[in-house]
């Protein structure tokens, strides 16, 4: 099963929540709440009820806040940003501060381009600063009026630490200033992380403004939050828009708007999500029975985060290095001060950083799923991993951004790995989690493996406890372990870790190749040749094997040509679907059709003729980040389709007159950048491995394997266009341009591998222990293949590509590698 580590991303729904639910839907009307017929006058009431069920869950009254629901939380901070009584520069008056703590949510930190526009100054405070601003203002001072506005999250996102609830009353009362300026401080407590585990009580905590998301809490609705406002800065907010529901009258012909009394319908533009306005009130009813309340759901969060913190942060190497660096504040002494999230990144026994992308990819083969990056937290990432601005700055031009899979750039890490608990997770996810932390170092023979270290990894065997749930409606904590029992257990074991040696420099997918030196001459050695050719025209199906073939604008004509979708038009892979693999497709150019088989499944035929006419269903998908036009290839190749996987799904095939463009690259040789089309590909028009580097990183495999790979069966799982044979193991690596015949090819980085070349191509098996011997093998990276794109001679002759075709290389150094005298180049035209 699947082992979610990731709630303060977001909870998971219960099944009771959607069957109560549903079920509401079945047996009432809900109509829009604008209207004044019975329908609609139940669906206003049933949110009028929702808004008070969400002030009874915090802890206070209509009297004190009013509820206006948003989109989210992100939206309850635009509408704080925009409608707070701001006082600009240069005005008679001390002006107004936004002030923020470092530690925020980008959400919370995106306000101050809208104060900017106000012409507002907005001060970022570290954590350490403001528990030093303890000084009052003068007397005379603390009589001016001008509003300023400080924000803080309840708990920070990034690292669980949960910030002083105190500094609420002590920063309106001016014992506690942000900054040292005249004027009156609202607080902003940005609750959406903490309320998720945590019981929040408005009636001692009286926080100004408490934007929240839903989704954080249930799982079910998102799209849904809310904005929780002290009515006693209610009637100071500014408006400027009014949308429908909003209005006490108006006229379309004059300047005359009068808004309605109402604070929350003033502001709920537009009629609101009413539907799901409704689950709340289910979503309150279930996580009440399923859990006892907040206060329960607090504790059984954090006993499992301090258990597994403890383990965590025990596991050590022989030499005494630890096997993570945990990023955090507390000790996970007290759920009061520490939130059930755990932020760590991998070490190595040398204390050099796996990246998180590796990580993510480990966790994804033992179904554990993760959170990796900064987690729209730039102010704690640079905190607690010494990120200068200026590396920031460096790394966006290095080509890293908020949310890609550059994990590191320069040795140095560009983010981490977060692992968080919710109402739902168990001992045996903890559990699950440790093990796969110790699992990825175990080596499953004692021989000798070349590129790699191999070190003592001391553990502390996880007690056999378990989370157990008293009549299904009761949370019962896990025993807490102390650190001091860890260390001192006297049965610990030592086991023989296969670890990585630490990578120098960072590479990226579309980065240059290595610079590590290779022999820059072979006159007297064997040529490089194509051994296989392989197009697979179903993306993530089945390869089809061919000994020669055209070569088209974007790539092997067909390659990955059609690609299959699920009922939401989203492109399916081996990754959600390892059965694609058995779906066999075959190109057949004299019939001009590709005939799909499998087995137990009559053989089906599609056109190779594009069908783009008026009957033919048009619609866009994504591949990455490529946008692509496609057409749906029909309802009875979908049937065939939805029979063999056993899920509604559909063929659609990428339109000849909407190729999908790579990013422009400046190309060896030329002046100017050159536009290159590609397929269904996700990186480039063709990727390349070596036979040689196979027969090698086969080596490594075998070691942990109960029984050996096949050479031919390894070949596939990594499913390359090219196959060469080359003498030497990872020279492929170093080369900018290779030759095959009269085509001229451009080599565009490395090929990063995922969970795919885990599943076995003939039977759709998973063995998790190819990814984590290719990590081992490869010193920390999961590199395997070059990428290559080539622009098609223009000339009278088709572009074929053959086996047995002598490949050219040329380093990156510029320096051909000379053809054996004796040899004698086939003509691949």
């Amino acid at each position: 099963g699947i082992t979610y580590l990731d709630h303060a991303g977001s909870a998971l729904f219960p099944e009771s929540l959607l069957k109560a639910f549903t079920d509401d839907l079945r047996n009432n009307v809900y109509g829009n709440p604008h209207s004044q017929n019975i329908s609609s006058k139940l669906t206003y009431d049933t949110i009028e009820h929702v808004r008070y069920r969400i002030l009874q869950h915090f802890h206070t009254t209509a009297e004190d806040y009013t509820i206006i629901f948003t989109s989210g939380c992100t939206a309850a901070l635009k509408l704080i940003a925009e409608s707070f009584p701001w006082i600009p520069e240069g005005t008679k008056q001390t002006s107004s501060r936004f002030c923020y703590l470092t530690d925020s949510h980008t959400s919370v930190v995106g306000m101050r381009g809208i104060t900017a526009s106000m012409n507002v100054l907005s001060i970022p405070i570290k954590p350490k600063e403001i528990l030093l601003a303890k000084s009052r203002l003068p007397d005379e001072e603390q009589n001016c009026t001008t509003p300023h506005l400080f924000s803080y999250p309840a708990q920070s996102n990034f690292s669980g630490t949960k910030y002083p609830l105190s500094w609420i009353q002590n920063i309106k009362s001016g014992k506690l200033c942000p900054i040292k300026v005249p004027g009156e401080w609202f607080v902003l407590l940005d609750a959406a992380s903490y309320v998720s585990s945590s019981p929040l009580d408005l009636g001692v905590h009286q926080a100004d403004f408490i934007p929240i998301s839903f989704y954080k809490i249930f799982g079910f609705p998102t799209g849904l939050g809310a904005l929780l406002v002290n009515n006693r800065i209610a009637p100071l907010l500014r408006k400027t828009y009014f949308g429908g529901g909003t209005a006490a009258a108006y006229l379309a012909g004059e300047d005359f708007y009068f808004p309605r009394k109402s604070i929350a319908e003033r502001f709920e533009d537009g009629t609101v999500s009413f539907l799901d306005i409704i689950a709340l009130k289910h979503g309150f009813d279930i996580l009440e029975k399923l859990t006892g309340g907040m206060e329960n759901i607090k504790q059984h969060t954090f006993a499992l985060a301090h258990y597994t913190y403890a383990v965590l942060s025990s596991l050590k190497y022989a030499n005494g290095a630890p096997v993570v660096r945990i990023y955090s504040d507390t000790d996970f002494s007290s759920p009061d001060v520490q939130g059930p999230i755990i932020n760590f990144n991998v070490l190595d026994e040398n204390g050099e950083v796996l990246g998180f992308s590796q990580v993510d990819n480990m966790a994804s083969l033992h179904n554990i799923h993760v959170r990796t990056g900064c987690f729209c937290n730039t102010g704690a990432c640079q905190m607690h991993l010494d990120i200068s601005n200026e590396d920031i700055q460096r790394n966006l031009q290095a080509g890293h951004v908020c949310g890609d899979n550059i994990d590191l750039v320069d040795g140095r890490p560009t983010g981490s790995v977060r692992i968080s608990f919710g109402y739902m997770s168990s001992f045996e996810d903890a559990q699950t989690f440790l093990n796969f932390i110790i699992a990825t170092r175990l080596s499953k023979s004692a021989a000798e493996i070349p590129f790699q270290s191999v070190a003592r990894l001391t553990t502390t065997p996880v007690p056999d406890d378990h989370l157990s749930f008293n009549n299904a409606d009761k949370l019962s904590a896990i025993p807490q372990i102390s650190e001091g029992e860890l260390r001192n257990n006297p049965s610990e074991t030592e086991t023989t870790v296969s670890w990585q040696p630490p990578e120098t420099e960072a590479e990226s997918i579309r980065a240059a190749v290595s610079e590590a030196a290779v022999p820059m001459c072979r006159r007297g050695g064997k040529p490089i040749t194509v051994a296989n050719i392989y197009l697979y025209p179903i993306k993530s199906c089945s390869a089809f094997e061919v000994t020669e073939w055209p070569v088209g604008n974007q790539g092997l004509l067909y390659d990955r040509n059609w690609m299959v979708v699920n009922q939401n038009g989203v492109c399916m892979t081996q990754k959600q679907e390892p059965r694609l693999c058995l779906v066999n497709p075959s190109i057949d150019l004299k019939q001009n059709i590709m005939v799909i088989q499998a087995e137990g499944m009559d053989p089906i035929s599609v056109s190779l003729e594009d069908n783009t006419g008026k009957e033919a269903v048009i619609c866009e998908s994504k591949v990455c980040s490529h946008r692509v036009k496609t057409y749906d290839c029909g309802e009875r190749i979908a049937g065939w389709f939805s029979t063999f996987l056993g899920r509604p799904c559909r063929l659609i095939r990428q339109r000849s007159d909407m190729k999908s463009k790579s990013h422009q690259k400046n190309t060896k040789g030329q002046s100017s950048a050159t536009n290159i089309s590609l397929s269904l590909v996700n990186e480039a028009q063709y990727l390349l491995i070596n036979v040689a580097s196979i027969l090698q990183l086969k080596e490594h495999i075998s070691a942990r394997l109960k029984e050996p790979l096949e050479t031919e069966e390894l070949i596939r799982r990594f499913r390359a266009n090219i196959v060469i044979s080359a003498p030497e193991s990872f020279e492929e690596e170093e080369w900018a341009e290779i030759s095959i015949g009269a085509l001229q090819f451009q080599v565009v980085g490395p090929c990063s591998r995922c969970q795919i070349i885990c599943i076995d191509q003939q039977s759709g098996e998973r063995n998790k222990e190819i990814l984590q011997s290719l990590s081992a093998a490869r010193g920390r990276k999961t590199n395997f293949g070059i990428y290559l794109m080539n622009q098609p001679l223009r000339s009278s002759f088709s572009d074929i590509l053959s086996v047995g075709s002598q490949v050219l290389p040329v380093l990156k150094e510029n320096t051909e590698i000379q053809p054996p005298a004796s040899s004698e180049e086939k003509c691949s035209g």
